[in-house]
C-alpha cells in the first residue's frame, strides 16, 4: 500500500484561510496567556492520519534499523480520514522551565516527582549500564532529579522535562480556573494535525531524516559523542545541540509552530490502543474510552528519526516522569 499522505494542500486551502494569516504575510494569529506562553490559532480541516508505509520503502529511508523495529509500528495504522471540526490553538513551543516555575510559584502545586518523594531521571555521563542492565547514561527514579536537574544544564527557554501527564493536566486545570477560558493537552489527532500542517509526509515539508537538522533538534553528531554506542543511528550533521534547546531554536512549521518534533515528547490527551486507528471516528477523535497508558508524540532531543516522524506514536503511565518528556497545551477556542 502507499505511504500516507494527506489531502492535497489545494483542498486545505479553504481551512487555512479560516485562520488569520497562516500562509499569508500576516503570520499566524498569536496570543498570550497569563504565564506569556504563546498559542496559535488552527484552522478546522482534514488530513489523512498516520502511516501505513511499507517496510521495504521504510528499510531504504533506513538503512541501519533492523526488521524488527520496522515491523513494531503497526498502531499507526490503518491510515484514516480526520476532520478537526472546530479552530483551537495551539502552543506555539513546548512549555518551558520558567513558565512552569512561574505556575508552581502561583499556584502552590508541587509536582509529582517531588510530591511522591521518588524524583525523576536525569543524564549521568558515569551511569554504567553494565553493572545496571539499564542504558544510555539515564538513571532514575532519584530524588535528585526533577523538572529542576535532568542531569544536564537549562535555562527558562528550554523546555521542561520530567513532568507527568498529571502534571500536566494540573497546569492545564489552574490556567482555566485562572482565565477563565479550557485550556488542556492536546488530542493525539490535533496534535498530528498541528504537526504536519498541511504536509503528507514523514516530517513537515520532507521525507527526508536529514531535514530533522533543520525542523528541530533530536539525535545527530552532537547528541552521538554521548551515546557512541548508537551513532550509527544518528544524523550525519550537527544542529548545534547535545541536549535540548532553547524552544523556537529551529524553523516554525506551516502553521507557525516550533518544535513540534524534537526537543521535548509531548503528553496527549489520549489513551493508547494499538488498534484504535481501525475504530476510530472521522470527527474530532478523542481516543479510546479507557486504558493503562497515555500517548506521548513528537520525539525529543534524544530521539532516532524513525521515532521523530509525524505519524509515530509512543506512551507512558501517567505518572511517568523522564528526562526526555515535557508537554506542550492546546486553548480551546471561543465557540
Amino acid at each position: 500500500m502507499a505511504p500516507a499522505r494527506l489531502l492535497p494542500l489545494l483542498a486545505l486551502a479553504p481551512a487555512l484561510a479560516a485562520c488569520t494569516g497562516v500562509g499569508t504575510p500576516a503570520g499566524p494569529q498569536v496570543l498570550r496567556n497569563t504565564l506569556g506562553m504563546a498559542f496559535v490559532r488552527l484552522p478546522p480541516g482534514e488530513f489523512l492520519m498516520g502511516s501505513d508505509e511499507p517496510v521495504e520503502r521504510l528499510a531504504r529511508a533506513y538503512p541501519a534499523y533492523e526488521s524488527k523495529r520496522l515491523t513494531a509500528l503497526v498502531d499507526e495504522a490503518p491510515v484514516h480520514r480526520v476532520r478537526i471540526t472546530r479552530p483551537f490553538f495551539m502552543g506555539q513551543h513546548e512549555v518551558t522551565v520558567g513558565q512552569f516555575r512561574d505556575f508552581l510559584r502561583r499556584s502552590g502545586y508541587t509536582p509529582e516527582s517531588m510530591a511522591d518523594g521518588t524524583g525523576g531521571y536525569g543524564y549521568n555521563a558515569a551511569y554504567d549500564p553494565a553493572t545496571t542492565q539499564r542504558g544510555d547514561a539515564f538513571e532514575g527514579r532519584d530524588p535528585q532529579y526533577s523538572w529542576q536537574n535532568p542531569g544536564f544544564a537549562q535555562d527558562d527557554q528550554h523546555p521542561v522535562l520530567n513532568v507527568t501527564w498529571n502534571d500536566a493536566m494540573a497546569l492545564a486545570h489552574w490556567l482555566s480556573e485562572r482565565e477563565g477560558v479550557t485550556y488542556r493537552l492536546p488530542t493525539e489527532a490535533e496534535w498530528e494535525y498541528a504537526c504536519r500542517a498541511g504536509s503528507g509526509t514523514r516530517y513537515p515539508g520532507s521525507d527526508d531524516p536529514q531535514a530533522l537538522l533543520h525542523l528541530g533538534n533530536t539525535f545527530d553528531t552532537d547528541a552521538a559523542r554521548n551515546w557512541p554506542r548508537w551513532a550509527a543511528f544518528a544524523l550525519s550533521g550537527s544542529d548545534g545541540y547535545a541536549f535540548t534547546s532553547p524552544v523556537g531554536s529551529f524553523r516554525a512549521n506551516a502553521f507557525g509552530l516550533h518544535d513540534m518534533l524534537g526537543n521535548a515528547w509531548e503528553w496527549t490527551a489520549d489513551w493508547h490502543s494499538d488498534h484504535y486507528y481501525a475504530q476510530s471516528p472521522a470527527d474530532d477523535p478523542q481516543g479510546p474510552a479507557e486504558g493503562g497508558v497515555r500517548v506521548r508524540r513528537g520525539g525529543s532531543w534524544h530521539t532516532w528519526s524513525l521515532y521523530a516522524r509525524c505519524s509515530y506514536r509512543n506512551w507512558n503511565s501517567p505518572e511517568t516522569r523522564y528526562t526526555l518528556v515535557g508537554m506542550r497545551l492546546v486553548r480551546e477556542a471561543p465557540r
